[in-house]
């Protein structure tokens, strides 16, 4: 059996051997620095309680919508991958699905991230597609029963310095609290700000979430007001248990100033049930406004995650439930949708508010623009479906030059897979160097000045831009 490509020290550098040279240095100077995730999905609870991964199949194939999907396009269907209405499969079953996939992954992002796991995290020493299914499946299964494979050891070994969660706006936060708390436990594990689902009219639970959030802090009020209050009241909650942001995954970047009459207005016909198609728009825009004016005043930075038509197939939405490979993006207008926002706060001191994108017509366009203007606007990382080796080196083609390097996020990994963590941050790491190599190799940067560029891309923009 042949090593894996994933432990080839060259990958994705440049192929140019001056310029691989030079990539090489620089990737030395960063590889071994502590990650910072200011934005992810998994479960803190995960880190609290240090429970054991359950199988390979759990842990690799099923929650993985990058995965799911790829399959699910080959033909598989969907209750092969994971529960669902039908009998579920066995996770050794699921795994036999993923494993006879596999070629399906060749060239993807979420190949590139899997061998890499498979070989530096869980040590495979060789291509899943040279191994027999069940062979692989005992060996995976085998290394998660060790306790080294345990989340809080795995926090450690991946050399973790701060992961940021998703938390609804209502979290006790009690996981959070018990890490912080612990001493024996070195890292951060800070909680996120995520109100979606008490901002968007069109959520199926609004209206039950909304009178949830004003009982439980809107300080005895009711109405619009309180509504206000309790928001305020429940992020101040998140700032005292170390939340540094709030993100809004949004449909669109849509913002709106409304006067707090017409706001109250429209708030009440959406709990009566009589908003329109508009007033669910006019609502979201402007409680983005909202949260954009909060978030000067408690210091929480902002993210917004826009573009993206969440659930598109609603027969699989309705067997399976959300995040199952089928949120598909859709182009954006940033200029002008978040204009109000910048009208007001653009200059605002302390303001950040980092822009994200699925679209990326609007990186040279429109956002590299914005962030070279506004002190408030930052360059969020290219994300879900960017996220890969020529995608990223696209981002920097195109906003460098307009915005330089210092108004981006740094890397933002995005992820509920914890095992995938490492190997996100390294292939981020990698296409950074070879980026800046390919400057230097132009005579377009020093090299001296590049090794210090890519400290700034990997270590102090994300603490930097998220107040870490």
């Amino acid at each position: 059996m042949s090593q894996s490509i994933a432990a080839h020290p060259d990958r994705l550098l440049p192929a140019d051997p001056g310029t691989r040279s030079i990539a090489r240095s620089l990737l030395e100077r960063v590889q071994d620095l502590p990650i910072i995730s200011p934005h992810g999905h998994v479960d803190a609870a995960v880190i609290e309680q240090n429970t054991p991964f359950p199988d390979p199949a759990a842990l690799l194939v099923s929650p993985d919508h990058y995965v799911t999907r790829l399959i699910h396009a080959s033909g598989v269907p969907m209750d092969r991958l994971r529960d669902g209405a039908t009998s579920a499969p066995t996770s050794r079953e699921v795994w036999r699905t993923f494993v006879e996939s596999w070629p399906l992954f060749e060239g993807t992002a979420s190949g590139y991230w899997l061998r890499t796991q498979l070989d530096s995290v869980f040590k495979l020493g060789t291509d899943l597609g040279e191994m027999s299914a069940d062979a692989s499946y005992d060996a995976l299964a085998a290394k998660l029963q060790e306790p080294g494979f345990r989340p809080r050891e795995l926090f450690k070994d991946f050399n973790i310095e701060v992961l940021a969660t998703t938390d609804d706006p209502l979290d006790t936060l009690e996981s959070h609290e018990a890490i912080a708390q612990d001493p024996s436990f070195h890292g951060r594990v800070l909680p996120t700000f995520r109100p979606d689902a008490y901002l968007n009219i069109a959520h199926p639970s609004w209206l039950e979430n909304v009178d949830r959030l004003i009982a439980a802090a809107g300080d005895g009020g009711t109405g619009y007001g309180a509504y206000l209050t309790a928001l305020e009241n429940r992020r101040r909650y998140f700032v005292e248990h170390g939340a540094v942001s709030a993100d809004h995954g949004v449909l669109t970047p849509a913002t709106l100033k409304l006067d707090p009459a017409a706001a109250a207005k429209l708030f009440d016909r959406a709990r009566s049930g009589k908003a329109t198609a508009q007033d669910r728009n006019d609502f979201e825009a402007h409680m983005m406004y909202q949260m954009a004016r909060m978030s000067v005043e408690d210091g929480l930075v902002m993210t917004i995650h826009p573009g993206s038509y969440r659930n598109h197939h609603e027969p699989t939405f309705n067997a399976f439930g959300a995040d199952t490979g089928h949120d598909i993006p859709f182009a954006v207008n940033y200029t002008e949708a978040i204009r109000p926002v910048l009208q007001d706060f653009g200059t605002a001191k302390d303001f950040h508010l980092v822009l994200f994108t699925l679209d990326e017509t609007v990186f040279s366009r429109e956002l590299a623009p914005l962030a070279g203007f506004y002190p408030s606007v930052y360059l969020g990382a290219p994300w879900w479906f960017l996220d890969a080796p020529d995608a990223m080196l696209r981002f920097r083609s195109a906003v460098t030059e307009t915005a330089g390097f210092s108004r981006s996020s740094g890397f933002i990994d995005d992820t509920r897979a914890f095992c995938s963590i490492p190997a996100r941050h390294d292939a981020s790491r990698r296409i950074e160097a070879s980026f800046l190599a390919r400057l230097v190799a132009e005579h377009r940067v020093s090299e001296d000045r590049a090794h210090e560029l890519i400290i700034d891309i990997v270590d102090a923009s994300p603490r930097r831009v998220f107040k870490l």
